[in-house]
């Protein structure tokens, strides 16, 4: 039998029930595709439910103020991708009346999206003959054909894509495209898939040669950069506090945030002490300093460790801008800090 006749044999028995499989609507499947970016099915679900209940049409994403879309997707991390989501609608509602474009190379031209989703689009709204090519595909074709081409390559990429579409059926490329996918996802996993059970068992070279293990080849390693920062929680004779919004470029863009220090390393009660009382907030008569946590919070982004402390600083003073604590949560905060406030408004 035909590997795409196995594979789809396969997907059309084992398939999970996911809300974007039900539908050729564009919108919807951009949604789907732009929230599952680095992000696991089970995570992005409830996501793709809120949005979808709060912005029914790219319309409504589009009118939407971007705090409330980033307040949405609070949680699901590379908030980039929520910001490049709000203005592509924008463009799509405003410059194409609400239609999406209808071509695997005219998506290509929308803001945050690239060829894997564009190409996901492509075949599953409008049946055309693409190839989805992702981490699943490339884990699934190297370990079938024993192909140890380094996937971090980009003459790689078009190595797959070419195998991949000569694999397709032209006729019907969207459920080539969504049974690939499911089966380097739930099958042919990273780690210790269950080969014994694998409909391409007899077939799989990497299986018959003792290969699953190290395919696919991957060479180039993601440098991390450890960053230390210190959240000052200030509290005024009012118990009212002070946030801020992130606007510079980087990690966090246009989300909030208590006043920060951020440090070259870990550091003490008595630095933040010094620093505090003698310099960035000299001004205000501070009567008490200390550290919520004695453990470092390590918050780690893709490329980026982040090493967390959060220090309460009690002013006797009036703090402008002072907002109530029961008032935060009404802002889209980075997980990790909104996870802080949720812990301190038990507390008090």
């Amino acid at each position: 039998m035909k590997f795409h006749n196995l594979l789809i044999k396969w997907y059309l028995q084992n398939k999970r029930d996911l809300p974007w499989r039900n539908t050729v609507n564009p919108y919807h499947i951009w949604l789907s595709e732009i929230m599952l970016q680095q992000t696991r099915v089970a995570q992005g679900m409830p996501y793709f439910f809120s949005f979808t209940e709060e912005f029914p049409t790219v319309f409504d994403l589009a009118n939407a103020d971007e705090e409330k879309v980033l307040k949405l997707w609070q949680g699901l991390g590379y908030y980039s991708r929520a910001r490049n989501l709000h203005k592509t609608a924008q463009f799509i509602a405003n410059d194409l009346n609400g239609v999406f474009p209808a071509t695997y190379h005219d998506l290509l031209k929308l803001k945050g999206v690239g060829e894997y989703t564009a190409a996901a689009i492509a075949s599953f709204s409008y049946n055309e003959a693409v190839p989805v090519v992702d981490g699943n595909v490339f884990r699934v074709l190297s370990r079938y054909f024993d192909i140890e081409s380094d996937i971090a390559l980009p003459a790689t990429k078009k190595e797959f894509t070419t195998l991949a579409h000569e694999l397709m059926p032209k006729d019907n490329p969207a459920i080539f495209n969504q049974a690939i996918m499911e089966f380097g996802a739930i099958q042919c996993v990273p780690k210790n898939p269950n080969c014994g059970v694998c409909v391409f068992n007899t077939s799989c070279l990497a299986l018959q040669k003792k290969k699953v293990g190290v395919l696919p080849v991957k060479s180039k390693k993601l440098k991390i950069t450890n960053r230390f920062f210190n959240y000052l929680i200030l509290e005024d004779i009012e118990g009212n506090t002070l946030i801020q919004k992130r606007t510079a470029k980087g990690i966090w863009h246009n989300l909030y945030e208590f006043p920060l220090l951020e440090t070259d390393e870990i550091v003490s009660f008595d630095f933040i002490t010094k620093t505090v009382q003698q310099g960035i907030l000299s001004s205000y008569k501070i009567t008490g300093i200390e550290a919520c946590s004695h453990a470092t919070i390590i918050h780690k982004l893709s490329h980026q460790h982040l090493h967390i402390q959060f220090w309460k600083i009690k002013v006797n003073d009036f703090l402008g801008n002072g907002l109530k604590f029961s008032d935060l949560k009404s802002f889209p905060f980075p997980i990790v800090i909104y996870n802080f406030i949720e812990k301190e408004e038990l507390n008090r």
